[in-house]
């Protein structure tokens, strides 16, 4: 589904990606470990065309993501933001609604607020939920409320940008095993960005670990712990010696 050739990105002489390659197949779930700065976040909005890699090619289903047609494209993804990214000034049914009340996607108001509601039960919260403000939720609602919008068009590809940060652990495992039934029941291809390792055994079919700007190492998720590779070992048991440096 998503294909990465040599990706390279800099900032200045800050050179964050340096020859990235990666692919993730269709309706699988893709979770891309790495620490604080490696770069997760900037390869996931080189995909979306937020950032203009320096060199390389995305492909989407084979297809260059620079010769698609913008809207038709932003229109295949769904993503679940790291701090939520809810609307203040909206309801929470016209948060999950978003693109469904704009642009190509529009409905009509109350096919919208329908779906909305739907989306909201999907993930776990009442119908009473939809006209509240987010700031009237809890941390954990909020989340639910992100992940309802994201899939509220039925994307093909879901982005979850540290889907659990901020949480309990006991929200946290709640939320890992929605995305997780969500992705299987929805069929959809899954990338994740994250650094909680609970996670990664939550819900990832194939695990990458990005670090000083290539994937060090990918392959699936019950191949992690037994894998001979230093930098990977020292990043999922969380230790301080090893080939990374920790930043003091």
């Amino acid at each position: 589904m998503i294909e990465l050739r040599g990706i390279h990105k800099a900032f200045g002489p800050n050179r964050v990606l340096r020859g990235v390659d990666l692919s993730v197949p269709r309706g699988e779930s893709m979770v891309i470990i790495g620490g604080s700065g490696t770069g997760k976040s900037v390869l996931l909005k080189c995909i979306l065309g937020l950032v203009k890699p320096d060199a390389g090619r995305i492909l989407i289903q084979g297809e260059d993501a620079t010769g698609l047609d913008r809207d038709a494209f932003l229109a295949r993804f769904g993503m679940l933001f790291q701090g939520g990214a809810l609307f203040d000034s909206l309801t929470v049914w016209q948060n999950v609604a978003f693109r469904l009340l704009r642009g190509a996607q529009k409905r009509p108001k109350a096919e919208a607020r329908e779906i909305a509601i739907e989306k909201l039960r999907r993930v776990g919260l009442k119908p009473e939920v939809a006209d509240l403000y987010p700031a009237e939720l809890s941390g954990g609602m909020q989340k639910r409320v992100g992940l309802a919008r994201a899939i509220a068009a039925e994307p093909e590809i879901i982005f979850f940008d540290e889907p659990t940060t901020g949480l309990d652990p006991i929200m946290a495992g709640v939320i890992n095993e929605l995305i997780r039934e969500i992705v299987v029941e929805m069929g959809a291809t899954a990338m994740t960005i994250t650094h909680d390792m609970t996670s990664v055994r939550a819900i990832a079919d194939d695990v990458a670990m990005l670090h000083d700007g290539v994937i060090q190492w990918t392959g699936p998720v019950a191949n992690m712990d037994a894998a001979p590779d230093p930098y990977l070992q020292q990043f999922i048991h969380g230790r301080a010696e090893g080939p990374i440096e920790a930043v003091r």
